[in-house]
């Protein structure tokens, strides 16, 4: 009505207008001809009565006119309701339902679809009590065996007087989207997966194996990848004797996950009849375009599981890394061509450098500060400036320390974390110490200001680990970072001496890390150990170093008395303590407690200012990384730690625990 009102006016307003003009023309005929004024008069009445007749029928024209097209449209739009060719249904948010279309009630014929109506409404109230602008209904919700993508929307409505309130009516419709959802599920799981997989240690392996045996044993190795593969129904190819390249579609990818790779499996008993230590390692990515992408993020995934001690599977999605397996003990290397390379291209680096920067992990051990001295005397043999960055008051570290101030020359090479960020330019060469993850080193600052960073450490990669090194000396195998620079210094062209405390240094880092040469000793351990011994290192002092005070040793004492026995084999504790020696006395109790019987693995934590400190350590039947890497913690089999912030300790334990529980149920599958 509004529409006819304006489109009148329009023409009334206009009528007026040229009634106005032919009053004026007649005003001045009658001016210059007085005779023609009665004539005038009633030619303009005339006029004035005809307008007067034609607005009267163009008006009743136009309204009749209007009158038909909105009964047309309104028709129209009542038509489309009944007869929509989507399920569609008009009810209140008490749950009346005022109407619903033929196609709606055949639709649903044999679903009691008033449970998902209710559901809806109850999802839609909780909209409108938090006032949400957007007014419109749009969702997905499977009702019976389809899917359907719900859209509508809800208007304000007012109810009967009796109510005396206001209600929101809802006009809701059901497209079926279940066959664009298989289209869609199709799509996504008929795309396809890059796979790696690598023989570990491979030379090593076939020569532990008698040669008539090894065309046999390898046979048996391809079988197994080969049935493995199969049952993907993927294709495999082979570019090296001991690596294999595998594409399936993504669908099997959760029975892949399922099954945990059985193939690790199925390689290790292969390996245990052999009388050998057999593994694979197994990459796999989704993540890409292309397959081109797809195997370049598979590489680096392997890196990162080759980096972790192999003899396990990791899969990498939406960037982020699941892993599988890594319950065996790293197999020792015993060539040492990569050392020698390694030191090789080490010297070139510090050679070209303007400086050297070199720095451990945060709350720093013996093994940190004890091989970042190793470097530091490398880099002054090849004529550089060399520092490291430490904190000097580290519990762990402060009798070394100590005993460091007293020498002279060394009076200036231990900086504080701002004066190491201080002299780093972009020529400066970053050496990482006993550490590869970005956000545990001692200063992380100093890596964002020079792009030449080298890391030389002996845990288990971690996903947060430093990619932008130019070379990496990282081995699993090793006891130490201590032990890996110890055979570095050996192979460096120029001749290095080191000083008596550099030598102590060093070789305290190897005994405090293997527990006195009692755990995670090899061979080449035990060659560095004796390279160290020619300078006349003094054990007993080094052991002084590491004595605990009585004091220290009732606190650990107490965590000991205190501990929670789980699974009949771990040791749980907490040290209630407030003091800057939390992380060393953790670890010295988790120590204390394996030498108890039955003890297999142990946990102690505690709170150092804001964060829970936790020392894991196994004697090798438990892998205590792979609890501790599920609170973002890592480390080795045998030996591991994390740092957890904005929870309580008796938290952390609760989630421990209950890692643990998960830990022995996925052994016992």
């Amino acid at each position: 009505m509004s529409n006819n009102k304006k489109i009148f006016e329009t023409f009334v307003s206009r009528t007026k207008i040229y009634l106005v003009i032919i009053f004026i023309l007649l005003v001045i005929i009658c001016i210059n001809n007085r005779d023609l004024i009665i004539p005038s008069i009633i030619a303009f009445s005339v006029i004035m009565a005809y307008t007067y007749f034609a607005n009267n029928k163009r008006k009743n024209e136009i309204s009749e006119r209007l009158q038909d097209l909105t009964l047309t449209v309104d028709t129209a739009a009542k038509s489309t309701l009944i007869n929509s060719p989507l399920p569609l249904i008009i009810l209140e948010t008490d749950g009346n339902i005022i109407w619903r279309s033929s196609k709606f009630v055949t639709e649903f014929a044999n679903v009691d679809i008033n449970n998902y109506i209710n559901d809806l409404i109850i999802e839609i109230k909780k909209e409108i009590e938090e006032e949400q602008k957007n007014k419109t209904i749009k969702r997905e919700m499977q009702i019976g065996t389809k899917i359907y993508q719900i859209l509508g929307e809800f208007v304000k409505s007012k109810n009967n007087l009796k109510k005396k309130k206001s209600e929101y009516m809802l006009i809701i419709y059901f497209m079926d989207q279940t066959e664009n959802i298989k289209l869609q599920n199709e799509c996504k799981n008929s795309k396809p997966c890059v796979g790696i997989i690598a023989i570990d240690n491979y030379d090593e392996t076939m020569q532990r194996i008698q040669t008539e045996k090894r065309p046999e044993v390898i046979a048996q190795i391809e079988k197994n990848i080969y049935e493995w593969t199969g049952e993907t129904n993927g294709i495999i190819i082979k570019p090296e004797r001991d690596t294999y390249i595998c594409l399936f579609e993504k669908r099997y990818l959760e029975r892949i996950k399922e099954n945990k790779f059985s193939i690790l499996d199925a390689i290790k008993e292969l390996g245990n009849k052999e009388k050998i230590q057999l593994t694979l390692s197994i990459a796999i990515s989704d993540e890409g375009v292309t397959n081109k992408e797809k195997y370049k993020n598979a590489l680096e995934t392997m890196d990162v599981i080759l980096g972790r001690g192999g003899d396990q599977a990791a899969i990498r999605q939406n960037g982020k890394y699941q892993f599988f397996g890594g319950r065996a003990e790293e197999v020792e290397k015993r060539t040492k061509v990569k050392a020698r390379v390694v030191a090789h291209a080490l010297e070139k680096l510090i050679r070209e450098a303007e400086n050297v920067v070199i720095m451990g992990h945060a709350n720093p051990d013996i093994d940190a500060v004890g091989s970042a001295l190793g470097v530091y005397r490398i880099a002054t043999a090849l004529r550089k400036r060399a520092n490291v960055v430490t904190n000097r008051e580290a519990p762990a570290i402060k009798s070394f320390i100590d005993e460091l101030s007293k020498e002279e020359q060394y009076a200036n090479v231990v900086i504080s974390k701002e004066e190491g960020e201080a002299i780093t330019t972009e020529n400066t060469l970053v050496v990482l110490v006993d550490t590869h993850k970005k956000n545990y080193v001692e200063e992380p600052e100093i890596l964002n200001k020079t792009t030449r960073v080298v890391v030389i450490d002996h845990h288990r990669r971690s996903t947060d680990y430093v990619d932008n090194a130019i070379l990496t000396f990282q081995e699993v195998y090793a006891s130490s970072a201590a032990e890996l620079v110890t055979e570095l210094i050996q192979y460096v062209e120029e001749g290095i001496e080191l000083n008596m405390l550099e030598a102590e240094g060093l070789y305290a880092g190897i005994m405090v890390d293997t527990k006195n040469f009692t755990f995670k000793t090899g061979v080449r351990t035990f060659e560095a150990a004796a390279y160290l011994r020619k300078y006349g290192v003094d054990i007993i002092k080094i052991k002084k170093w590491f004595q605990s005070d009585l004091e220290g040793y009732n606190k650990i004492a107490d965590i000991v008395k205190n501990a929670e026995v789980i699974k009949n084999t771990i040791a749980v504790s907490i040290y209630g303590g407030q003091d800057k020696e939390v992380n060393l006395i953790c670890a010295k109790a988790a120590d204390e407690l394996l030498t108890i019987g039955n003890i297999t693995a142990s946990f102690v934590m505690g709170l150092a200012g804001d964060k829970v400190m936790i020392s894991g350590r196994s004697i090798g039947d438990i892998n205590v990384q792979l609890i501790l890497e599920k609170l973002g913690g890592g480390g080795h089999i045998n030996l591991a730690g994390a740092q957890i912030e904005g929870v309580s300790v008796e938290e952390v334990k609760a989630q421990l625990v209950d890692i643990i529980n998960e830990y022995f149920d996925e052994e016992n599958k």
